[in-house]
């Protein structure tokens, strides 16, 4: 069960004891609100392609920097994280943090919508992070520093500067990144994550 912890800001319409997994009130920020409009647009766009390296591919081919959907996205977070409302749990040291921002629901097509903030300038690998995904994974990578990247799938072989990753229904990993300060937004198809997973586990076929 995730650690009951004090607000990172002083917001008023948004203060009290809550966890990681409390979705913040998006009617308290307009930004908030702008946010999951625009992802809502995004996602009815994508709704008939299953996570994985294919939907990958597309997402970094049609959403990724420079369209609008990605800029939208980067810019809302990173006004969200000076707001005080994203990403504001820690979870390991003040290096890795985060917070929920939409539980699933009918308008995001039963998807859960996360805000993650890392800050790695080696690799950090969050203790007690390593999980499987149930339906799949999709991941915004948001760089604050230019050199910022998420890992993907193969481990080891796979690192996302500003873009996209993918991971199919089965996978596993801990999230790991390097390379300075970043955001993650990142989609999971009902919400549904174990968090366990054998690092020795083979990886589902379409990664």
């Amino acid at each position: 069960m995730a650690k009951t912890t004090k607000m990172l800001n002083n917001n008023e319409n948004d203060i009290g004891q809550t966890t990681p997994q409390d979705p913040i009130n998006v009617d308290s920020y307009p930004t908030a609100q702008k946010l999951v409009a625009r992802t809502c647009e995004f996602l009815a766009g994508i709704q008939n392609l299953s996570p994985g390296k294919p939907l990958e591919e597309h997402l970094n081919t049609k959403y990724g920097p420079g369209t609008p959907y990605f800029d939208d996205f980067s810019t809302l977070l990173k006004q969200g994280f000076a707001e005080g409302w994203v990403a504001t749990h820690e979870l390991d040291r003040p290096r890795f943090r985060a917070r929920k921002i939409m539980n699933p629901c009918s308008e995001t097509l039963c998807f859960s919508l996360t805000a993650v903030y890392f800050d790695s300038i080696e690799i950090i690998a969050p203790k007690d992070s390593r999980h499987k995904h149930s339906y799949g994974e999709i991941n915004c990578v948001i760089p604050v520093d230019e050199g910022f990247e998420l890992e993907g799938l193969p481990v080891g072989e796979k690192w996302q500067g500003a873009g996209w990753t993918s991971l199919a229904a089965g996978t596993h990993h801990i999230p790991r990144a390097r390379g300075g300060r970043g955001l993650v937004y990142f989609f999971l198809p009902s919400g549904r994550m174990v968090l366990s997973g054998d690092v020795e586990e083979e990886q589902a076929g379409n990664i």
